[in-house]
């Protein structure tokens, strides 16, 4: 099945496996601490999500009955702009110190400078992809909406990295950063790193980046459940309460408040949110057995 994906990404997502195994490797031989977290556990988070981001994109474009060459070459600038971002990533936990917003030396300012201009043509280049496979009927109606809601999530998710470059870390040497409302390095979620004590911007990031996969696999579980016109409706709820699930972490994250202590008003907020999915999914369910 893989030979028919496009081959830069596959092979980009083989690569970012083996870099996560190398970097678990370092998490567990090497004890170093920046900033409240395991050193390695930065690359081994994003070649995680690079390998996720890599294998979606390459099955999406396999999808198109003939991949024109500019697929495949924006396809290849994103796989040179995503090593670029683990390199510097990788190289900075070798040095010792960190590559997000770091500004401690001219050099660190310079590395971080890069990554930026990689992640805006990351951006810019997933549009395309967006723009160039989401005008097309790639699958049947439910998987192609949950495909194109997916795919705006994802971008929206993406966008979330320049709210952490406009936020204030409160660590001197850093310009932007994760937590709001206490400084970067405090106590954190196991695994992810999220903030317990204040808000953290990682979270809508996080969620929103991971649309691409998971509201293509509701979709595909939905295959010979429903019909076609039930199993649209089912998606549209689930797509619009991801996109809201977005939004309110993000809210809250904004108004300086951990995701596992939520105050009245976000728990209200979530309920609410999914009420209205629930009510959606009844509806699907009811219209499709009228």
């Amino acid at each position: 099945m893989l030979r028919t994906w496009n081959r830069p990404l596959v092979l980009f997502s083989g690569l970012m496996v083996g870099w996560g195994v190398a970097s678990l490797i370092g998490l567990i031989v090497d004890d170093r601490v920046f900033l409240g977290a395991p050193i390695w556990a930065k690359p081994l988070k994003f070649s995680v999500s690079f390998a996720l981001y890599g294998l979606s994109w390459a099955w999406l474009v396999s999808l198109h009955p003939k991949p024109p060459r500019a697929l495949n070459r924006i396809a290849v600038v994103l796989v040179a702009t995503s090593l670029i971002e683990m390199v510097i990533i990788t190289g900075q936990v070798v040095r010792g110190t960190g590559s997000h917003f770091n500004s401690l030396t001219p050099f660190d300012s310079m590395l971080f400078q890069v990554m930026g201009i990689t992640v805006a043509v990351l951006w810019v280049g997933t549009l395309l992809l967006a723009l160039r496979l989401g005008a097309r009927r790639l699958a049947p109606a439910p998987e192609l909406l949950a495909i194109r809601l997916g795919m705006a999530i994802s971008l929206v998710g993406m966008l979330q990295a320049g709210l952490m470059v406009a936020n204030v870390s409160g660590v001197d040497g850093f310009e932007g950063g994760h937590s709001v409302g206490v400084p970067d390095g405090g106590p954190g979620m196991f695994l992810t790193g999220w903030s317990t004590i204040g808000g953290d911007l990682r979270v809508g990031h996080f969620i929103g980046l991971h649309a691409l996969q998971l509201l293509p696999l509701a979709a595909m579980l939905l295959r010979g459940r429903a019909d076609e016109r039930s199993s649209v409706r089912v998606v549209w709820s689930l797509g619009l309460g991801y996109a809201g699930l977005v939004a309110l972490v993000t809210w809250q994250a904004l108004r300086g408040q951990p995701l596992i202590a939520p105050d009245w008003i976000t728990g209200t907020a979530f309920g609410v949110l999914a009420a209205a999915v629930a009510a959606g999914l009844a509806s699907a369910r009811a219209k499709a057995a009228a």
